[in-house]
């Protein structure tokens, strides 16, 4: 990266505005140019705390950005580099992204899908024509340029941007998202830009029925699939998708990548180029419906891995399930967790690397956290075109957020009172925690806490009191909220000692049947043996 005129200062050109989103050495913030009054997003890095591997990442993510000008992608405007931070300015993009835009439109047809795809597809051709390789096509990195109807959907997020000249092959490591590797790069074989392509089949894929291609609980079990091209067009939701989308698709999931059809040849196909003759205009409520649910999940899994990746002492590969008589170790499943093998020393296609917050908009190359959503407004009624909240969706967050707060306090009495039922009650069936009672280990169901009800709460002290200190709530979407706060537990011993005790913890929060459920915690460090869970 060439090094900035010395007289070079943000400070000289921008003025920051609020924080928008925050990464683990980075912080967004809006900014507004001086000489021109536009508003963009700010990518603050606090290289201090780079190594010197990240440093080279963030370098080949500026340059691949600066060569990238094209309408369906972020665009970075500026670069400069001072004693201590970096500063990245991108676009300022305020739309969310495309997937949960497409659930809350009235009206979405097999011909908008294939709008959708063909910006993505002129995005992936301006990449591949300037010799990048995105490595990371999904949802999470479709943004639109803004709330408007009818805004750009943009290609985002070049972290595991790699450069390939020409048709260049070669293995560049293991990188991408586990539902959207492709065959080649599961197989450890020389990969280029054919990859994006397979990644464009399977979003394709989910943009016509809602759900995706390859699926399984099991990660060994999805790359088998992925292997060997696996999928199928299931009745009846595949019965009113036309020949012509189910080409294309057949055509972009090619295992052979030799064979896949490339970007330019894509959008030449009949279903693109003359959607008006060919796709269909039917509204596909079936699609909406699943396309929510999958969203929800999404956002759920993710967020439970970002909690469980907050702390480095995190073993992705340890999640302990009971089966039988005895308790096994299983891999990470997660399928929309970006992985890439140059992070984790040693790590395998079943490693993963901490994700972005993926309850968020993304501003330029970080994830800003996106504005609560509000319940679903009747059909045809307006919709806010700003970014700030109303003051009625304003009161039903905090309403929302008061919620999740009674719920976890509710939690904890349970707890402190020993009241294995009442828990069991609040708890899903398999509620997963990552705890330091469990050894570094992701536990799953209720077996390991049992154990702890039946032998130690509540029978170890005189008396006992937990208070939770600054509760802070992430709402995402309707179905799921995420609580971070800190526990501060006060209790007498049996000698009459008085103490306190104090851990960090987050829990998430599904709900189900209208009735929240804790579906995981993570908590920070060990509490006295009759307070914990």
């Amino acid at each position: 990266m060439a090094a900035p005129a010395a007289c070079t200062r943000f400070s000289d050109n921008y003025d920051l505005k609020e924080e928008l989103g925050k990464g683990a050495f980075s912080v967004v913030r809006r900014c507004v140019q001086k000489s021109t009054g536009l508003e963009f997003a700010a990518k603050i890095i606090n290289t201090k705390k780079l190594s010197a591997r990240d440093f080279q990442k963030l370098e080949r993510e500026a340059r691949i950005c600066r060569k990238l000008q094209h309408p369906n992608i972020v665009r970075l405007h500026d670069s400069i580099q001072e004693e201590h931070f970096h500063y990245l300015v991108f676009d300022l993009v305020t739309g969310g992204e495309l997937f949960e835009d497409i659930v809350a439109r009235e009206f979405y047809s097999e011909a908008d899908a294939s709008h959708c795809i063909q910006q993505i597809l002129e995005s992936v051709h301006h990449c591949h024509s300037n010799g990048v390789v995105h490595r990371d096509l999904k949802p999470e990195n479709l943004l639109l340029a803004s709330k408007a109807k009818g805004a750009a959907v943009k290609l985002a997020d070049f972290g595991l941007a790699i450069e390939v000249p020409g048709d260049q092959q070669a293995w560049f490591g293991f990188a991408g998202t586990p539902g959207y590797l492709s065959p080649e790069v599961l197989k450890k074989e020389p990969y280029g830009k054919p990859v994006d392509i397979w990644a464009c089949g399977v979003i394709l894929y989910i943009l016509l029925v809602g759900y995706p291609p390859f699926w399984d609980e099991d990660q060994h079990r999805l790359y088998a699939q992925i292997k060997i091209g696996a999928y199928d067009y299931p009745s009846p939701e595949w019965d009113t998708v036309t020949a012509e989308a189910k080409s294309l698709i057949n055509e972009m999931l090619t295992v052979n990548p030799s064979k896949r059809i490339t970007a330019s040849e894509a959008l030449k196909h009949p279903w693109i180029c003359q959607r008006e003759r060919v796709a269909s205009m039917v509204h596909r409520q079936e699609t909406v419906d699943c396309l929510k649910k999958f969203n929800a999940r999404r956002k759920l899994k993710g967020a439970i891995l970002t909690t469980m990746l907050a702390t480095r002492n995190f073993s992705s590969r340890s999640i302990i399930t009971k089966k039988g008589d005895g308790s096994q170790v299983k891999e990470s499943t997660d399928s929309s967790t970006t992985l890439e093998d140059d992070d984790i020393k040693g790590s395998t296609p079943g490693g993963s690397t901490p994700p972005q917050s993926p309850a968020s908009n993304k501003v330029g190359g970080l994830s800003a956290p996106s504005a609560p959503s509000a319940p679903s407004a009747p059909s045809g009624a307006p919709k806010s075109s700003g970014l700030t909240l109303g003051p009625l969706l304003i009161q039903s967050v905090q309403a929302r957020k008061q919620e999740i707060i009674k719920m976890t306090e509710q939690l904890i009495e349970a707890i402190n009172t020993g009241e294995y039922e009442a828990y069991t009650k609040i708890c899903d069936p398999h509620l997963t925690a990552f705890e330091p009672e469990a050894l570094g280990n992701l536990v799953e169901g209720m077996d390991f806490h049992k154990f702890y009800f039946d032998n130690v709460l509540g029978k170890n002290c005189k008396a006992l009191n937990t208070t939770i200190l600054n509760p802070h709530v992430h709402l995402m979407g309707d179905e799921a909220a995420c609580i971070a706060y800190v526990r501060l537990t006060q209790y007498m011993d049996k000698q009459g000692q008085a103490h306190t005790h104090q851990s960090e913890e987050t829990r998430v929060w599904h709900k189900r049947d209208n009735k929240w459920q804790n579906v995981h915690f993570h908590r920070s460090s060990v509490t006295p043996p009759f307070a914990m869970k």
